[in-house]
């Protein structure tokens, strides 16, 4: 292996502006491409579907003159970065010819024959690209801008054409069989939640109910608590060994189970919150800002005050939990109120209106769906693993620390 100091045998230094022929902002978003609903036009690619990783159906649609339609089509092996806002640096690889365009929000790399696509790609994605990304955005904390030219400066250590190829494989491989987990996971959720909606969720609180069910409140069958956060003016009660969540951290997990929290806290910072460290298998509802975030923990942890925390091993169990609010957060954001934003209280939460179900009827129905959750589980420990994994060797492939022949077939 080569030391990371030194360029390996073959490769060269360069920067982004000497591996792309093309560089270029899109169509004007306002004059020249307004996005419509109607499936008329041209497809057009916004930040928001790079940041939401909507599908391809799921773009708008603009009416585009042909010149500008040759200009700013998309082909295959296109790279866009989102150029403003607070999502800067949030990026997509085209991988075929589309008939689409995008708009000036992005930034479009088009590499020469120096580079392949793919390998450039993972560079793109990787953190030390979006410490550069961070670190060259100007403006405003919630309107950031990064120019193209200063961009173009990005210095990365090129290996000729084969092994950059090699390499690209390598890291794919990586991002397909977490691609497989996650959908694995898609469907184990449709299948519990669709389980769910043929077990419970086809009754009504007016409708007639199998016998031994009743109507009742919430706060009678789970146990639910709030949190807080300790002053960030006291550096002792923080970056302890505690976690500690927000409903941040949900936002940008977006998973069914919350695996690590970003911020931790010390003993006197937990002595500051009345709700104290809660369980693995609390399940977690942000109730603020916005209302309707879930996950359950797998880790012991405290809670700031934009949750509702509902305890495990309750009447009805937090998987039963998780599923009836899921197709019943109507219910919930109704009983929300606030002027500036939608807050559901504690008070209010336990007031809710719900169906009780029969003992035996619910662990029967816990002993089909749980295999399933758990499955859900091991698939995020493989993920999260894999990505250590990939996230670790990625800077070392690109450095050529390590290199593709280091591997064995």
């Amino acid at each position: 292996m080569s030391s990371i100091n030194e360029t390996p045998n073959g490769w060269m230094k360069t920067t982004l502006g000497e591996i792309v022929d093309t560089a270029n902002t899109g169509l004007d978003a306002i004059k020249r491409a307004p996005i419509v609903e109607e499936e008329t036009g041209i497809k057009c690619f916004r930040i928001q579907d790079a940041s939401q990783k909507k599908k391809y159906k799921n773009w708008g649609n603009t009416q585009v003159e042909d010149k500008n339609y040759q200009k700013f089509k998309l082909l295959e092996g296109d790279i866009l970065i989102a150029r403003t806002g607070n999502t800067i640096g949030v990026n997509h690889l085209v991988k075929e010819d589309i008939k689409s365009v995008f708009n000036n929000g992005l930034i479009r790399l088009r590499v020469n024959d120096k580079c392949d696509y793919t390998f450039l790609y993972k560079i793109i994605e990787s953190r030390l690209f979006d410490r550069y990304v961070q670190s060259i955005a100007y403006g405003t904390s919630t309107q950031p801008n990064m120019q193209i030219n200063v961009l173009l400066g990005f210095d990365l250590l090129l290996p000729p054409i084969d092994e950059q190829k090699a390499i690209a494989k390598i890291l794919t491989a990586f991002d397909d069989k977490i691609e497989n987990l996650h959908a694995q996971n898609k469907t184990l959720e449709n299948t519990t939640q669709t389980i769910f909606k043929e077990w419970f969720g086809k009754y009504q609180i007016a409708d007639k109910l199998p016998e031994a069910w009743r109507v009742g409140k919430l706060g009678e069958v789970t146990k639910i608590c709030g949190g807080t956060t300790p002053s960030t003016k006291n550096p002792d009660f923080w970056s302890g060994e505690i976690h500690w969540t927000s409903p941040k951290d949900l936002s940008n997990s977006k998973e069914m189970f919350l695996l690590s929290t970003e911020k931790k806290i010390t003993e006197k910072g937990l002595n500051k919150i009345s709700s104290g460290l809660l369980p693995k298998n609390t399940l977690l509802l942000s109730s603020r800002a916005p209302v309707g975030y879930l996950s359950f923990t797998n880790i012991e942890l405290a809670i700031n005050q934009g949750f509702i925390a509902l305890l495990p091993n309750e009447y009805l169990s937090n998987q039963y939990m998780y599923l009836w609010l899921s197709l019943f957060m109507k219910v919930v954001e109704n009983a929300a109120n606030g002027s500036t934003f939608l807050e559901i209280s504690k008070s209010s939460f336990r007031n809710i209106d719900c169906i009780v179900p029969d003992k035996k009827s619910l662990q029967n129905f816990d002993n089909i769906v749980n295999p399933l959750f758990e499955k859900v589980l091991s698939n995020l420990e493989q993920i999260q693993a894999l990505e250590q994994t990939r996230d670790t060797l990625l800077p070392k492939l690109m450095s050529g620390s390590i290199r593709v022949s280091d591997f064995k077939e």
